[in-house]
């Protein structure tokens, strides 16, 4: 009936079904935290303190995904709250992914708990998309423990509307003749890449829902929203060109940034803090073979106003030091001495690692050795871990020595200081 068949497959409350499961299966709780008025979250001492998942009871009583622990107990006061284990959220997505490219050589992982699968032609392996569909949906959940809700279309934009349909373990279709019904009646916010600001400025011109975005002259919508406009014009009528990439799309930049668990008021301590960020940054570029030509800083400070300035560096670089200068010059020319909440760094104008290195006259730094120094950290962190080298700097100081992406709460969950019931 339909040539092209996409699936979005969305694990539901990952973070949240990835701990229960765990619990469940590993540390023989008893208690299923899905079960629960309870919800993932950061770490509220340190300042990342935000709701990462939760269970369809904290959702009741209005807890939202992204928003702060603060606003989320002030909603539900009664609320669990878990800590986050990163390294066991991976090793469940990879078996999530493992199960999935049985199905279909073309996967493309689109997060952490999401992916895309192009089933087009497998109709004699694996029945009627439906019929797969549920297949696929109940061998995830025997196997590994949890639920996924699974959307199917013609392209990639319906299948994700469609999956974030009822919720959860549940299986839905989105062709194009099932837009009007299917579609259409819901609020445009519910439509991909509308965002907050998005909505307001489709409101303001009497549109709220898809149907009514889609029967707008796309003409209008471009003078108001310029390209944007267009683009969700498009998607509102269930128009999309986009493959299923099996390869991910090279990355065009590295960057990392952290709240600070106290405000930063001297430029000592924030310059420690840009070390670690560029230690997280510069071995990002490394293990992909990368090297950045642009590097900018971002600060926000304690009133969450947000300035960020950038440089074109001399070289490509994916030297931990050099970056770590360049960051800290932006600093310097930045910041006013207002306290500092949270610090960053991202690089762009990316090229390989074959890159090769205009020798200056005036420049008497060894970058060789430099490299080959870097390339031993990495290598000795990779075999024993990202604590077993640090700088002397980081000794006894309260400043994480590889801060942000891989912040200490990342790195491991001590379960034996947690009650698992």
């Amino acid at each position: 009936m339909f040539d092209r068949v996409i699936f979005h497959i969305d694990v539901n409350s990952a973070f949240l079904s990835w701990e229960a499961v765990y619990r469940l299966q590993v540390l023989g709780g008893t208690v299923d935290l899905r079960d629960q008025i309870c919800a993932v979250g950061g770490d509220a001492a340190s300042r990342r303190g935000i709701i990462l998942a939760k269970s369809i009871k904290a959702k009741k009583y209005g807890v939202r995904t992204g928003e702060s622990i603060l606003e989320a107990r002030k909603k539900c006061p009664c609320l669990e709250l878990v800590p986050a284990n990163y390294p066991l959220y991976r090793k469940c997505s990879q078996a999530f992914l493992k199960i999935l490219k049985e199905y279909s050589p073309c996967v493309e992982q689109y997060s952490i708990d999401e992916a895309f699968v192009d089933m087009t032609g497998t109709r004699r392996l694996w029945g009627e998309p439906v019929e797969a569909a549920h297949k696929l949906k109940d061998r995830i959940h025997s196997e590994l423990g949890f639920t996924v809700n699974i959307g199917i279309s013609s392209n990639k934009l319906l299948a994700k509307m469609a999956s974030d349909f009822e919720k959860p373990d549940k299986v839905h279709t989105l062709f194009v003749p099932e837009i009007p019904k299917k579609m259409w009646p819901l609020p445009v916010s519910e439509l991909f890449f509308v965002g907050h600001a998005t909505e307001r400025k489709l409101a303001n011109l009497g549109i709220h829902t898809i149907g009514e975005l889609a029967a707008m002259d796309p003409q209008i919508l471009k003078k108001h929203l310029h390209k944007h406009g267009e683009v969700i014009w498009n998607f509102a009528n269930g128009k999309d060109v986009s493959l299923v990439e099996e390869q991910p799309v090279q990355n065009k930049g590295y960057g990392n940034s952290t709240t600070i668990p106290f405000d930063v008021t001297d430029a000592s301590t924030a310059k420690m803090i840009l070390l670690s960020l560029a230690e997280t940054v510069a071995s990002r570029l490394r293990r992909d073979q990368r090297k950045a030509e642009v590097i900018s800083v971002e600060i926000k400070d304690f009133q969450l106003h947000t300035v960020s300035h950038q440089k074109t560096l001399n070289c490509a670089t994916n030297i931990t030091s050099e970056l770590h200068q360049a960051a800290c010059q932006l600093f310097d020319e930045l910041w006013e001495g207002q306290p500092i909440r949270l610090l960053g760094i991202h690089t762009s104008h990316l090229c390989g690692q074959e890159e090769a290195r205009q020798i200056s006259l005036f420049d008497g730094a060894d970058y060789e050795k430099q490299e080959k120094l870097d390339a031993a950290i990495d290598k000795i962190r990779e075999r024993y871990g990202v604590d077993s080298v640090k700088r002397a700097v980081f000794v006894e100081s309260p400043i994480d020595h590889m801060c942000g992406r891989v912040t200490r709460e990342k790195r491991k969950v001590d379960y034996s200081k947690i009650d698992v019931k």
